[in-house]
């Protein structure tokens, strides 16, 4: 069975696995980033990371995920975010071909999850899909068809920085702003997280509720405003306060139609994330097999009958990790 080496670089952990081409984990692990190193200590990790590996198995390639505005032809960093510093113009795709000798892709972290979303999630079966994780920021990324949206300059749905009224849409609907909105209430006085401010939702407290609720109409009407452009069939949220479903769920989606036409609303469905930690391993792995059928067709690496396989058969986050 062929093998490939799949890397998700965030700004606090890298992840990492070895894949199967039936989309099943063989192996996965974590380490910190330790972002402070910028682009040259991250490729350092990886490198390491793939050589490790290849004491085991014999990979077909290296799959990327990471943060960051990609460019995913040369496979390089066009635009990162002060989380990462000295990252804007690592070529981590011509580093990597070099040292290993092994192909390698490289594709933005949010379009990533929105393919693994697409093929193997919460989008499956779909005609086309946003993906918005909720975090630090907003990421965004649109699928249709199959196929990721990335505009004419590779910024295509960066969402986190559409004005709405009060500011970005990710300086008021993001996790960090749930956190701060609920510290801003609580005078500075206690320690704070998402987790921390659900469960004192869930038991009563009438600032964290308050917050949730500001919290989920800033993000329902970011998320008219997408549809009202993109028009998808679904809308998938991830990121570590999406998976609070149950308490989230109807919140959400009302706030969310409220701000939309009928024909709009009835024809948007929201869902949540399903591959969560493995979405950006999985998501790279599918970018790979696409961007390699391309590039080298004659070597039939991850042609169309794998992605097709692929969306038929992987349930989620399947596998072994």
């Amino acid at each position: 069975m062929k093998t490939y080496i799949c890397i998700d670089i965030g700004g606090t952990a890298i992840k990492h696995g070895v894949l199967g081409e039936d989309g099943a984990f063989l192996v996965c692990g974590s380490l910190p980033t330790e972002a402070w190193q910028g682009g040259e200590g991250i490729l350092k990790k990886i490198l390491s990371i793939i050589a490790t590996y290849r004491k085991t198995y014999a990979p077909e390639g290296v799959a990327v995920s990471t943060a960051g505005m990609v460019d995913c032809e040369k496979g390089e960093i066009i635009h990162a975010g002060p989380q990462i510093p000295h990252y804007q113009g690592t070529a981590i795709k011509a580093i990597i071909e070099r040292e290993t000798s092994l192909p390698c892709e490289v594709e933005n972290d949010v379009n990533c999850a929105a393919l693994a979303e697409f093929y193997c999630g919460a989008a499956r079966g779909s005609e086309s899909c946003l993906c918005l994780t909720i975090g630090t920021g907003i990421g965004g990324a649109f699928v249709r068809k199959g196929e990721v949206y990335h505009g004419f300059s590779g910024c295509g749905c960066e969402v986190g920085y559409m004005r709405q009224p009060g500011g970005e849409f990710q300086s008021l609907a993001s996790a960090a702003a749930l956190v701060e909105n609920v510290r801003h209430r609580k005078s500075g006085e206690g320690e704070w997280n998402g987790k921390t401010i659900f469960d004192a939702a869930r038991a009563g407290d009438v600032d964290c509720i308050k917050a949730i609720d500001e919290l989920c109409e800033a993000l329902g009407l970011g998320i008219a405003n997408i549809c009202y452009v993109l028009n998808p069939e679904v809308v998938v949220l991830g990121g570590g306060i999406m998976t609070e479903t149950e308490y989230l769920g109807e919140r959400l989606e009302g706030a969310m139609k409220r701000h939309m036409v009928p024909i709009l609303a009835e024809n948007t469905r929201l869902a949540f994330a399903l591959n969560r930690n493995h979405a950006g391993m999985l998501g790279a792995y599918l970018h790979f097999i696409r961007a390699q059928s391309r590039t080298n067709p004659e070597n039939g690496t991850g042609s169309d009958e794998t992605y097709a396989k692929l969306k038929e058969e992987t349930e989620g986050a399947n596998g072994k990790c």
